[in-house]
Formats: structure tokens, C-alpha cells, sequence
């Protein structure tokens, strides 16, 4: 089982509370502050749009469950690193991305639906066309 990055991140809050624990209050006023991650004007921004989070198909919602509870993941390919080799998606450092099937009743195999993370909170892609196209999840509506 693979837990996404952001599963994992302690956070701003949790590393405080790492560097009092570990190392005392001095450990604190050294430690950098991290540094925001830069979202870069898309090759194919256009590609990237948006879906409300009630407009995916139900099986969608079950993925996104999973991700959310850390899996199990019924594919071992779920939770891999997503290359963005296409460059629909903005671009950033290997591993950002990760991606996981969304079923698709009825497909022999994996099908083409698959949710696609980024590193930041709800940062959620849904593609139904295997990668061609991705629509970021607003779960505000």
C-alpha cells in the first residue's frame, strides 16, 4: 500500500512540535520556512478544467475515499507516480503527481478513468479519457 504525499506531510504545525520535541525551542528559529510550491503557467492549461465533486460518477467518490483512508487500493498500480508526461497537468517535480483507477463498470481491465493527485490539499484531477484530459475537482459545489 502506497500513501499519497500528502497523507504523509507532518505539516507546518507537526514540525514544530517535532523540532520542541526533538531538539528544544532554539531548533525552531532555525528551521526554514517551506517554501510554497510554484504552479507554472500549463503548456496545455487549456486541457485542465473543472468538475463539482457532484457531478463525478459514484465510483469517483469511492476512489476518492480511499485515497483520503490511505487504501487498500484494489489495483497495485494505485498510488504510483503519475509523470505527467503528456503535460496537461501544471508542471512539477517528479513525484508530485500520483495516480489511482476509478473503476469503470463493465471494463475488462482498469479502464481509462483515474483520479490523479498533486501534493496540495483537494488537489484532485478526474480524467475519463485516460489522460487526454483532466478536470480538477471542486468539491465547493
Amino acid at each position: 500500500m502506497r500513501i499519497p504525499p500528502r497523507i504523509t506531510r507532518i505539516g507546518a504545525l507537526g514540525a514544530l512540535a517535532s523540532a520542541l520535541f526533538l531538539a528544544g525551542p532554539t531548533a525552531v528559529a532555525a528551521a526554514p520556512a517551506p517554501a510554497p510550491v510554484a504552479y507554472t503557467a500549463s503548456v496545455h492549461a487549456a486541457a485542465v478544467g473543472d468538475i463539482c465533486y457532484s457531478k463525478l460518477p459514484g465510483e469517483a467518490h469511492e476512489t476518492l475515499d480511499l485515497i483520503d483512508k490511505g487504501g487498500p487500493y484494489p489495483y497495485p498500480q494505485d498510488g504510483g507516480v503519475f509523470s505527467n508526461r503528456e503535460g496537461v497537468l501544471p508542471q512539477q517535480p517528479s513525484g508530485y503527481y500520483h495516480e489511482y483507477t476509478v473503476e469503470t463498470p463493465g471494463s475488462p481491465d482498469r479502464g481509462a478513468r483515474r483520479i490523479v493527485t498533486g501534493e496540495q490539499t483537494d488537489e484532485d484531477y478526474y480524467t475519463a479519457d485516460h489522460y487526454e484530459t483532466f478536470d480538477l475537482v471542486d468539491r465547493g459545489c
